[in-house]
């Protein structure tokens, strides 16, 4: 017997002359040379492997309950494989509906029914709030289409042609969206002939997470950050429907998004002829699928808490259902709290029941706003909740700058506690809206269970008093609290503490208006040790798991031009405000500058010389270049 037999997933290298390979032998990758080896290493750094329907990332992605939205998933998958026959075939389904309806689960259970049928092709899953950031960017949509089709044994003649673009043109990365296209995919796809047992389509969900990355320190209102998002949502709406006008491209696309503005507009006005809408709505009976999810959810409680059959009423059952008007996030959620353990679920359930009956007609998201807002003043502290809350999900001051993930909720943990405990403290009650990872999991992230918390807490007319206008305003104070105590509230061994301070120190973001940061500081000056601040990042620069040492350059030049040049308006413009005083604002600043370039010398390094800070200060640049601080 083959040494291959029953393998699975097998690259095979090098010479293949006179290899013999029996029996069932599956999704073999034949890479005969370096230099294909090479491109496909090349390829697979540009692609966000989360965004995969069968990704790690997604193992707790939401799918479809067994033996609900069965009738929109078989719509989906009838289209899929006998589309063609239909009396106007058409090359794109748009899967749409409000938030909470279940899109990304029905997407999730299409994408899995058809890889098991062989018609899927490639998927994208977009994600603006959990899983790695490279989910929400269109730079990695193209490339993770292609790397899957290179992955797929039945599209080898397709993969080959793709990674000889890859070697000939390794900068196709940096290329705008439609030449990516038509390079990675179209090409390729012209070059060989198709086989009738091909896959037939791709998956792209969650269309309207997609967002327009910030180049720089360059600061976007919310209006402008919506426009450039709705910029690249219809960049890549444009490209694939150039891609389905393409007589080589064999494949039908679902896309599956909310009714946004941008999006629907193209719908109508670019893609009305090719398009097949479908709006989930009563036609697919979610109030039935509802109910069979929570007879099974109530089903699994009563075992647990050895309750009786007739636990709950159906009228309760019922109610539930109307209260989510159509939203299966809502009974998803409500669940999530009345499974908790934080009160016996009847209890809890009652809770839930206690609700006043929402009004949905001037705001459909009303009950289930009513119940997030019952579940966060659940918390010991709902408005702390709230103010961590978006600072983590509604920020980007916490994700990690060089892997495009959230930072390890340890490290989160530790940055925001003011007193140890005090994220077990705060969060002990939102298990039904925050995935927690355990104490001793030093890697995972904080991430919510659906993106319409984060709808909700942007939103001052849902959230009322949890609202909180500017969430960067908690990471600048828990930042100069770190900085005051040189270390986390929380009690760390040596080793523990060294690790937590290099990924503070590697990690700081200076923010827009630094004017409150120096007044703060004001108060006692030597509090904000300055020069342990740069020592510290000079021993990050040093760590032996310092993944960028230009990154600790940055940050002093971000700290030294701060106070150097743009300080010295904003904190004059600050201090006339607060305290009526120049002379304190340029003393402050004379503190810092001086502190740095003392601090910098005495450790060895480079600092910039007297005509280099002129030209700083009176043509007002926004850094010295960075090989001026040289260790």
């Amino acid at each position: 017997m083959s040494n291959f037999h029953g393998a699975h997933n097998t690259n095979i290298e090098g010479n293949m002359n006179n290899t013999n390979i029996e029996g069932d032998v599956n999704n073999i990758n034949h890479y005969h040379d370096g230099r294909s080896r090479n491109a496909v290493k090349e390829l697979r750094e540009h692609i966000a492997a989360g965004a995969m329907h069968d990704s790690a990332e997604r193992c707790d992605a939401p799918k479809c309950h067994p033996e609900t939205r069965v009738a929109v998933q078989d719509e989906l998958v009838g289209w899929i494989e006998n589309g063609d026959k239909e009396e106007e075939p058409k090359q794109i389904i748009w899967v749409t509906g409000p938030a909470g309806g279940g899109k990304t689960a029905i997407m999730g259970s299409t994408a899995e029914t058809s890889q098991k049928k062989g018609l899927l092709a490639c998927c994208f899953f977009f994600s603006s709030f959990t899983g790695s950031t490279n989910r929400r960017f269109k730079r990695c949509l193209i490339p993770t289409l292609a790397y899957q089709l290179v992955q797929d044994d039945g599209l080898r003649d397709v993969g080959e042609h793709i990674l000889s673009c890859v070697e000939r043109n390794p900068a196709i990365f940096e290329k705008k969206l439609e030449v990516q296209l038509d390079q990675l995919l179209l090409q390729p796809l012209r070059e060989i002939r198709r086989d009738a047992q091909s896959p037939k389509v791709i998956l792209i969900d969650g269309l309207d997470e997609c967002q327009a990355e910030q180049h720089g320190d360059i600061s976007r209102t919310r209006q402008e950050a919506a426009r450039a998002n709705e910029a690249d949502q219809k960049e890549i709406l444009h490209a694939l429907l150039k891609a389905t006008n393409d007589p080589s491209f064999p494949f039908r696309i679902i896309i599956a998004s909310r009714p946004e503005p941008a999006i629907q507009s193209f719908f109508t006005e670019f893609a009305h002829h090719t398009t097949r809408r479908i709006f989930l709505d009563d036609k697919y009976n979610p109030d039935a699928d509802m109910l069979l999810f929570l007879e099974a959810k109530f089903a699994e409680i009563r075992r647990e808490y050895q309750l009786s059959a007739s636990w709950p009423s159906s009228n309760v059952k019922q109610t539930l259902v109307e209260n989510a008007s159509g939203q299966f996030i809502y009974v998803a959620t409500a669940m999530r709290f009345i499974e908790g353990a934080s009160a016996p679920p009847q209890e809890l359930l009652d809770q839930v029941m206690a609700l006043r009956r929402q009004d949905v007609s001037a705001n459909p998201f009303a009950p289930l706003d009513a119940l997030y807002t019952h579940i966060l003043n659940s918390s010991a502290k709902p408005l702390l909740a709230a103010r961590w809350l978006s600072l983590i999900f509604l920020s980007y001051h916490l994700e990690n700058l060089e892997s495009d993930k959230k930072l390890p909720a340890r490290f989160t943990r530790l940055f925001l506690e003011s007193s140890p405990g005090e994220a077990s403290y705060v969060f002990r009650d939102l298990n039904s809206l925050v995935s927690i990872p355990p104490t001793d999991n030093h890697t995972s992230p904080y991430s919510l269970f659906h993106k319409s918390l984060t709808d909700f807490l942007e939103d001052r007319s849902r959230c009322g008093s949890l609202y909180v206008a500017d969430p960067n305003e908690l990471y600048f104070t828990r930042y100069m609290q770190i900085w005051k105590n040189k270390g986390p509230a929380a009690p760390l061994s040596q080793l523990e503490k060294e690790n937590f301070l290099h990924q503070f120190m590697e990690h700081f973001r200076p923010l827009e208006e630094w004017g409150p940061l120096f007044i703060s500081m004001e108060q006692k000056l030597d509090s904000y040790d300055v020069a342990w601040w740069v020592r510290s990042q000079n021993e990050s620069f040093k760590h032996p798991n310092c993944s960028d040492q230009t990154r600790h350059i940055v940050n002093i030049d971000y700290l030294f031009t701060t106070v150097h040049t743009k300080a010295s308006r904003t904190i004059v413009f600050h201090y006339m405000r607060f305290t009526n005083s120049i002379s304190s604002a340029t003393g402050i600043k004379d503190y810092i500058r001086t502190e740095v370039l003392k601090e910098l010398q005495k450790l060895g390094w480079q600092v910039p010389g007297r005509l280099h800070l002129l030209r700083l200060r009176f043509l007002h640049l926004s850094h010295i270049d960075t090989g001026i601080w040289r260790h």
